[in-house]
């Protein structure tokens, strides 16, 4: 018999969707691939979760997707450090995030009174154990943070654990009702000494570097060659108690992901065969200016911003009983968050008002959109 849960507010969790605020926590969207991880920066691995670092002198690894996952999941996203830090100095950092949207927390209330607690769950495996630091940090209005610690007690075993953060009821705590960022849930996996010590593990405070990443413990996952570290069934909800991961389907997750991140072609997306074809009709606007418009499959956050392909010979146009290979796109001014144009003028010709269709032509062809936050 299916055990119900009630959280702080008296429902019954378990009959209601969508009460995960996080997207992608069971890492199943991989929209990019493979992410090197930078000295200073930030990459992605799987959909929504970004490995950031600041200042580092050696580090060197990947930010992926992985089978390895506890039983109930099929992946988990893994972080393998190749060439590791050999110190942290004071500068540096390295941490796991996502970043929510403002207008999907608006019901935790912050800044008032009825501000809600909320409780995250989450398992984690990791090469190295030892004490380690995840946090809330809200940007909008006066920067507030709030950090608490998890013990992993043996290495190289998936554990899960549950924290609940304290609701935000300080003046200045208001997240603003838009699109931009409600906050970040940060995994910290270093930490120099000018981000931590602050105190902020004990309740919501005002934003300072040295609130960073309190209570973080150990720096060995980054200053260990070939240490690991793994998270799946990531969960953010309202109230002071974890339920059951909520699984939502792929489809839906790939929704979720699409209105900040969407590949609009890969080659060898296409059923039947390698070339795959390009979403949106191709017109030659003149004898050397091609157009394509592209329709999102998903309303996306804001205008986003064109990744194309930077090859030699990574599309075909075929028009007029003809073809011309050529190398990437540009993005036009003409873009919203619910279409985009592109064009090439450099290596195509044909007939001003000839329409017809593009193809990939080798591994390099890719057309990606970034709406990140």
């Amino acid at each position: 018999m299916a055990v119900s849960r009630i959280n702080e507010a008296g429902l019954n969790v378990n009959q209601y969707g969508n009460r995960n605020i996080l997207i992608n926590g069971a890492a199943q969207v991989y929209q990019r691939g493979s992410g090197a991880i930078v000295q200073s920066g930030s990459v992605y691995g799987v959909d929504k979760f970004r490995f950031s670092t600041a200042n580092m002198d050696n580090l060197a690894g990947t930010f992926t997707q992985d089978a390895d996952s506890p039983d109930g999941f099929g992946n988990s996203m893994k972080a393998t450090i190749t060439t590791a830090e050999s110190a942290i100095a004071s500068d540096e950092y390295a941490y796991i995030a996502q970043l929510v949207e403002a207008q999907n927390v608006q019901n935790l209330a912050y800044g008032s009174s009825a501000a809600k607690q909320v409780t995250l769950s989450f398992y984690v495996k990791s090469s190295v154990t030892g004490t380690f630091a995840v946090g809330l940090y809200k940007p909008d209005n006066t920067a507030q943070i709030h950090n608490l610690t998890y013990t992993i007690n043996s290495a190289s075993t998936w554990e899960y654990k549950t924290l609940t953060f304290a609701a935000n009821t300080t003046a200045g705590g208001v997240i603003n009702d838009d699109n931009g960022i409600g906050f970040y849930v940060n995994w910290h996996l270093a930490s120099g000494a000018d981000y931590k010590g602050g105190g902020s593990t004990s309740g919501w405070s005002a934003y300072a570097n040295n609130k960073w990443a309190d209570g973080q413990a150990t720096d060995a996952v980054i200053t260990t060659t070939n240490a690991t570290f793994q998270l799946t069934g990531c969960q953010l909800e309202v109230g002071d108690t974890a339920t059951d991961f909520e699984h939502r389907t792929f489809a839906d997750e790939l929704q979720k992901c699409e209105r900040y991140y969407q590949r609009i072609v890969k080659h060898g997306d296409g059923s039947g065969g390698s070339n795959t074809i390009l979403g949106g009709s191709a017109v030659m606007y003149s004898s050397s200016y091609l157009s394509v418009v592209v329709t999102y499959r998903t309303t996306m956050r804001s205008p986003p911003t064109l990744v194309s392909a930077n090859s030699v010979g990574c599309f075909k146009l075929y028009r007029n009983n003809s073809n011309d290979v050529f190398d990437d796109f540009t993005q036009a001014g003409a873009r919203s968050p619910y279409a985009i144009e592109m064009y090439n003028t450099s290596d195509v010709s044909g007939t001003a008002g000839h329409g017809g269709f593009i193809e990939t032509v080798n591994s390099n062809a890719e057309v990606h959109l970034d709406a990140e936050l």
